[in-house]
């Protein structure tokens, strides 16, 4: 395995009933002015709102909201959200929902501390946060990006058609709250799509170097076979409490760099996704769908034992009376196969229907990532864009 440094000082309470049972406790930690960011009007029509609205009551907060934080949070409403955070003196930063309302809510709690242009120093370029940004926590009611256990943050600039990810380990929420029955009111092609995406977190972080076996893709083996397990039951039993906890926790476990230790990494295809959500606005998860299975025909052979293994290991594919390289494909096969079979689209032209793509200038505006195991171009990208119509 690679040199890693770990660390990871997110609190997480999970279960039924975290809430009521830890947010009074872990609320009298801060001062009395509480910005609570959300989205739209899920969260009050499962009554999560209401709950957690009065929780903040009892303890004394004053609370500011922070509401609208759209799917693909875009640089403006952060600036929106640090706005409010300086004119209402906040203490502390509360996101209640999925990955879009956490990752704006983490870029506000740099913006309410940093004098600088942000998303210059942070977004666009690589910066180095040797500040403390404003106390955050978060409340899970999407289970998906994993955003709750790390400093990683997603934000979209609508004028320059950017959308990208840094993950700051400073960003880290204080403390995150999984209740799995606040995920029973998602509708099931979001479960279904958020649940792709923890499969994709976790083969981006499996597909590359180092290829032989190690501790960090042993594990990254048995939490994919998990997660294709559970989404499978979760379809067909939404509110099964079993398979709706166990993707919670996958996505916790995808993402609060455990199994990224001693790996290079790829997000190839996060970083072409990124973009293709920058110009058409698309579901994340439902966009890794369609580029998943494409790109990696373009890369199997360059990471043929990577890929041979999670042949074997994931799917339960037979090598016998096969090449390596058809086992390793087959693999793949098995991938898209899950994908129809979850209902997910899998072509560009069932993501965005009626959307005429620059697929030109999406594969152009790709950042080539240096973890895949073939070096990309640009004009690779734009095949694997074409290959997905």
């Amino acid at each position: 395995m690679n040199s890693f440094v770990f660390e990871n000082n997110t609190k997480v309470c999970f279960g039924k009933g975290c809430v009521k049972t830890h947010l009074p406790q872990l609320l009298q930690n801060y001062g009395p002015n509480v910005l609570l960011g959300y989205g739209g009007g899920s969260i009050k029509r499962s009554g999560v709102y209401q709950e957690i609205r009065e929780i903040l009551e009892q303890q004394g907060k004053t609370v500011t909201e922070f509401s609208g934080i759209m799917a693909n949070p875009t640089y403006d409403k952060v600036l929106e959200g640090v706005r409010l955070v300086k004119e209402n003196h906040i203490h502390l930063i509360l996101a209640v929902g999925g990955g879009s309302v956490m990752d704006c809510c983490k870029a506000v709690s740099m913006g309410a501390v940093y004098q600088g242009d942000l998303w210059k120093d942070f977004w666009a370029n690589v910066g180095t946060v040797d500040f403390e940004p404003l106390p955050l926590g978060v409340v899970v009611t999407v289970s998906g990006t994993g955003s709750e256990v790390n400093g990683d943050a997603v934000i979209t600039n609508v004028e320059e058609k950017i959308k990208t990810g840094r993950d700051y380990i400073g960003c880290n929420p204080r403390f995150a709250l999984l209740n799995p029955v606040y995920t029973y009111t998602v509708p099931r092609r979001q479960m279904i799509s958020s649940g792709f995406d923890i499969l994709s977190h976790i083969m981006e972080i499996y597909f590359s170097e180092p290829q032989g076996e190690n501790v960090s893709d042993g594990i990254s083996e048995a939490l994919m076979r998990n997660v294709i397990r559970s989404l499978r039951i979760a379809k067909e039993d939404p509110e099964n409490y079993d398979a709706r906890s166990d993707l919670m926790w996958d996505a916790a476990m995808a993402e609060n760099r455990i199994i990224k230790l001693g790996k290079r990494l790829d997000f190839q295809c996060h970083q072409m996704e990124h973009q293709l959500g920058a110009y058409t606005d698309c579901s994340h998860g439902e966009g890794l769908a369609v580029l998943h299975p494409v790109y990696y025909r373009h890369i199997y052979k360059e990471g043929l034992e990577k890929f041979y293994a999670f042949a074997v290991n994931v799917w339960g594919i037979s090598p016998q009376g096969k090449t390596k390289e058809e086992t390793a494909l087959a693999g793949v096969e098995a991938l898209g196969a899950f994908i129809e079979e979850m209902g997910l689209p899998t072509t560009l032209g069932q993501l965005v229907p009626g959307k005429e793509l620059d697929l030109e200038a999406i594969a152009a505006s790709c950042v080539l990532a240096p973890g895949s195991f073939k070096k990309m171009t640009h004009e690779e990208i734009l095949e694997i864009f074409r290959e997905c119509l």
